[in-house]
């Protein structure tokens, strides 16, 4: 049988199509999220019809999207957003996708779907205590507690960890909070936060636009004290993200994903250092390690949970 998986995010819209649990073929497309989903339907379509033409598949078993705000999985629909795809609560995703398809539709939190994805397929295998922290356009965060999804009676448990405050007089976020870890250090926030450095017009940064952690880890490389003192904040604060969930969570590993995990060998041992020194965990180290299913993690998470009606 065959599945789509869809994984909205920010800039990209990531499809993939799936033979049981086997990725046979992907597509990525460009996504403007402030423009909306309705504006973004006809491509995606588009784009599933090319797929199964190339592979004379006329049928699907099902369509399960990744969404980057909170959703209710049992009706379907979306509950709230946060400046992506912010006309999606209007739609009737669920009718829609059957009617176009012909088949089951789910849909759930994205970074649930990633967590779920690397739990029951990737680098969580075999763990059933596990927190996913997935680092896109923001910090994404999700909860697997001894073996069930953490889902919270209004649908927001555990996928908020990138607005726990990790700084009270910090910088505004985007959900109105105060000194979230999305303000202080995500990809959204990075350029002000690079901008509003005291030796800014000395960095070779000041010529770059937009700064993406890509070239800010390169300048770092370079030499650039100004790159050099942004990746080492940005890096403590992703760190005490980390003890938090640990404290809160009570987790056996902490898998981390998304486009910063290219630098994976610059952050992950500065993140393991600070765990080991100051979370709070008498019975042993958390295991912190990077997730093994890249930028699908959250279309291979989809379609588990509707293949399994998790």
């Amino acid at each position: 049988m065959n599945y789509i998986g869809i994984d909205l995010g920010a800039t990209r819209i990531k499809i993939g199509l799936l033979e049981e649990y086997k990725l046979i073929d992907t597509q990525i497309l460009p996504a403007k999220s402030l423009d909306g989903l309705g504006a973004h339907l006809d491509i995606i379509d588009t784009a599933i019809g090319q797929m199964l033409s190339t592979h004379s598949i006329s049928s699907l078993a099902g369509v399960a999207m990744a969404f980057p705000g909170l959703v209710n999985p049992l009706t379907g629909a979306v509950l709230s957003t946060n400046k992506k795809y912010d006309d999606a609560s209007e739609l009737r995703l669920k009718e829609y996708y059957q009617k176009k398809w012909s088949c089951p539709f789910s849909i759930d939190n994205d970074a649930r779907m990633a967590a779920v994805g690397e739990w029951k397929l990737g680098a969580g295998k075999g763990c059933d205590d596990l927190v996913m922290v997935t680092f896109g356009t923001g910090i994404g965060t999700s909860v697997i507690l001894q073996g069930q999804l953490l889902r919270g009676k209004h649908f927001q448990a555990g996928c908020l960890g990138g607005h726990f405050i990790v700084n009270y007089d910090g910088k505004r976020c985007t959900c109105g909070n105060i000194g979230c870890a999305e303000a202080e250090a995500s990809t959204w926030s990075l350029t002000s936060l690079v901008r509003s450095h005291e030796n800014f017009y000395q960095s070779s940064l000041s010529d770059t636009d937009p700064v993406n952690f890509s070239n800010l880890f390169m300048a770092a490389k370079e030499g650039d004290c100004v790159a050099k003192d942004i990746k080492d904040h940005c890096i403590k604060i992703w760190a005490a993200s980390v003890i938090s969930y640990i404290h809160a969570y009570d987790p056996e590993q902490i898998i981390l994903g998304g486009g910063i995990l290219n630098s994976a060998d610059d952050i992950i041992p500065v993140i393991r250092e600070m765990v080991e020194k100051q979370a709070w965990t008498p019975w042993g180290n958390v295991v912190i390690k990077a997730g093994q299913l890249g930028d699908y993690a959250g279309v291979f998470g989809a379609v588990y949970c509707l293949m399994n009606k998790i």
